[in-house]
């Protein structure tokens, strides 16, 4: 587990990007749960951190394609996926698995 950020730097229904083992995440909270997926969209490569947030799923701000946060499947097209890295909580700390 890597330290990604602490849990202030995210607030509710808010994102941040970070930069971890050369890789550019985006971390998200929705009500207290923090997910963490790669910053681009798998389908044109577009940053997703503009994306739009709606329950459990993100919008690439380019094209609209929705994917889940639980497990990165795209909603509108199958055979996109964005990654998605486990993420614990330790105390204060927002700890990814690369």
């Amino acid at each position: 587990m890597i330290f990604a950020a602490k849990l202030n730097e995210v607030p509710n229904f808010g994102k941040k990007v970070v930069s971890l083992n050369n890789l550019e995440l985006l971390l998200i909270n929705i009500k207290g749960k923090i997910f963490a997926c790669e910053n681009y969209c798998p389908h044109q490569g577009s940053t997703i951190d503009r994306g739009i947030i709606k329950e459990e799923h993100i919008s690439c701000p380019r094209h609209g394609y929705r994917f889940s946060l639980k497990d990165g499947k795209c909603i509108d097209y199958p055979q996109y996926t964005l990654k998605i890295f486990p993420v614990t909580i330790d105390g204060e700390d927002i700890l990814i698995d690369l």
